[in-house]
């Protein structure tokens, strides 16, 4: 939680305070970041990225992971590279308030597609904190209810395919044999040259190259911060995930809200204070209490 919420104020740093235009080089620059400390840690066997790995295999690259292995994970960098493009479109369909209320259904989402992935039913308690997290993101936004179909529905897409993103986590790291790290390996190299390709045809590059503050050393530290914050928190996203569901994960996602904006605006300013948006808050945070308290207890 701790690198998710700063993970987002260094993002606005980069993206308000330094004014860089290319949201797209700064997941690139994550990406391949992560893969090469990845690849340096592996190098070095430090890590490993199959389960129970002995490290008795050699040290080239085509031994880290089976290119079988590789192909089965194809469908996580699908479900990555998808879940990537919804999300940065669902931002600009709608307002701050209305966005964060529409995401936060994300919950419901998850629940329907890990019944569909793998039939995994929920306890009447769980799907009751479940509730409390969906009318608190309600009652948060509710000043905002300012109907836009196809900012609503980009939205909408964006929460479908978080939850498919995070259930194929789940799916995949038990039938692949990969540890989080592999997971995060795979779709480093599968997603890396997409991604990379897609930033120069858009242009971003050449934006990126031409940025007067590309080498400043204030933008060169908020960006390493980024890539170092990105790395723990999808390992902590790829480890949580798969060792517990995709519901928690996304459940962890909304408690971090909570603290994203009230650091957020004692940091940037800039966000009026509303009795209902602090109230929807609290009771998304309840929710997600809730939640966590009933996981605890097996109930």
């Amino acid at each position: 939680m701790a690198c998710a919420v700063m993970l987002v104020l260094f993002n606005k740093a980069a993206l308000s305070s330094y004014q860089f235009p290319c949201v797209n080089v700064i997941t690139l620059f994550q990406m391949v970041s992560s893969t090469l400390f990845l690849y340096s840690l592996r190098r070095k066997k430090i890590i490993s990225f199959i389960a129970a790995d002995s490290f008795s295999g050699s040290g080239n690259t085509s031994a880290f992971v089976p290119l079988k292995t590789l192909f089965h994970t194809l469908p996580l960098s699908v479900a990555y590279l998808m879940y990537m493009l919804a999300s940065m479109a669902s931002v600009r369909g709608v307002n701050v308030p209305m966005y964060t209320t529409l995401r936060r259904t994300t919950v419901a989402f998850t629940m329907v597609i890990e019944y569909m992935l793998t039939g995994q039913r929920y306890t009447r308690s769980i799907i009751g904190s479940v509730g409390v997290i969906i009318f608190g993101a309600f009652f948060a936004g509710a000043r905002d209810l300012s109907f836009d179909f196809y900012g609503y529905g980009v939205v909408f897409l964006a929460n479908i395919t978080t939850a498919v993103y995070l259930a194929t986590i789940a799916r995949i790291g038990k039938s692949s044999g990969l540890n989080s790290f592999g997971l995060m390996w795979c779709n480093g190299i599968i997603c890396g040259p997409i991604l990379m390709i897609w930033t120069f045809m858009s242009g971003d590059l050449e934006k990126t190259i031409s940025f007067p503050y590309l080498f400043s050393p204030g933008f060169m530290v908020v960006l390493l911060c980024s890539c170092v914050l990105a790395f723990f928190l999808n390992y902590s996203i790829f480890l949580n995930t798969t060792l517990n569901s995709a519901l928690t994960q996304t459940i962890c996602g909304n408690m971090k809200d909570l603290f994203t904006v009230g650091i957020g605006w004692m940091v940037f300013g800039g966000l009026p204070f509303d009795l209902m948006n602090v109230i929807g808050q609290l009771l998304g945070f309840l929710g997600s209490g809730l939640y966590a308290y009933y996981k605890i207890i097996g109930k």
